[in-house]
């Protein structure tokens, strides 16, 4: 029965079936592709995306939340790359000659890679980001001159929000280019100060006791390390003295700051501390008159 059926099929229609072209044709030197490699293209690519799902939840496993995002990013453009090699492969192997198709696409791509060389430069800086971990979701970096909370690293670009509650969104290339402040890579506490300048005279140890109370008493201060002072410079017109003292939230450092400076000085007018303000001594030498001179040289 089943040899009766084998002999019924028409192994004509069947393979003219896969061999059906497509684009071109087989008798042509051309670019051709026909049925069967259409089959082993989406077979090759099924597999392929088989087994790179393996790959990532092996990976992947026994990442964290915040790893798994950055991995995903990173695996994306490897998956590009594998299925592009993928395919070629399958389609050479088919016998599909490639030659001027190779050829066209090299040109294209030397014309697009001009095009987009600062977007290959993002993508590359993107995956050296989330590789080396030099930043990272939450960290408080400066560039620039602006300071903000990193909340989304992607491999093109990199956004943070500011202190202001804007979102800036950096691409990738310039964390290779310029310089970058990360306050929280290290650990999440950082050394902040303010300057203060007290007048001639004052009682310099009561001006250190004063700080550190006032810094010890301020919220956002941390405790340990402790906060303490640093005699900085005899001014021009004032005694420079800086507090100094940690906080656990970069972000909020501004508003820590101006509190503090608020405190401090209505301790110093509570105490009769005087914060003095620029001045200058003016020395008026007064020379005589035309006249006076005149007079005196007929008198003699």
């Amino acid at each position: 029965m089943v040899a009766l059926l084998i002999m019924e099929i028409d192994w004509d229609k069947i393979e003219e079936f896969f061999t059906y072209p497509i684009v071109g044709s087989r008798n042509t030197d051309g670019f051709h592709f026909d049925t069967w490699m259409l089959i082993l293209a989406v077979l090759a690519i099924l597999i392929t995306t088989l087994v790179l799902r393996g790959i990532k939840k092996v990976i992947t496993r026994k990442m964290d939340t915040t790893d798994k995002l950055k991995f995903d990013s990173v695996f994306k453009f490897f998956n590009y790359l594998v299925y592009i090699i993928v395919v070629i492969t399958v389609l050479h192997s088919s016998g599909v000659k490639l030659t001027g198709l190779l050829t066209a696409s090299a040109a294209l791509f030397v014309g697009l890679g001009f095009a987009l060389q600062d977007l290959f430069k993002d993508i590359i800086a993107g995956i050296t980001i989330l590789t080396d971990r030099s930043v990272l979701v939450n960290d408080v970096i400066e560039m620039n001159g602006k300071v903000g909370r990193v909340f989304e690293v992607k491999l093109r670009s990199t956004r943070i929000v500011t202190r202001d509650d804007k979102i800036l969104i950096i691409p990738n290339h310039l964390f290779m280019s310029e310089s970058v402040y990360n306050y929280t890579q290290n650990h999440p506490k950082t050394r902040e100060h303010v300057l203060v300048g007290v007048a001639y005279g004052s009682d310099t140890e009561l001006v250190e006791r004063l700080l550190v109370s006032c810094a010890s008493q301020q919220k956002g201060i941390l405790k340990s390390p402790e906060p303490f002072v640093m005699f900085n410079d005899f001014g021009d017109s004032s005694l420079n003295f800086g507090i100094y003292f940690f906080v656990r939230d970069s972000f909020a450092e501004p508003r820590i700051k101006s509190a503090l400076r608020f405190a401090i000085d209505k301790a110093f007018r509570e105490n009769g501390v005087t914060i003095p303000f620029p001045q200058r001594d003016l020395h008026i030498i007064s020379r005589p008159s035309v006249n006076e001179g005149s007079n005196d040289r007929g008198n003699d």
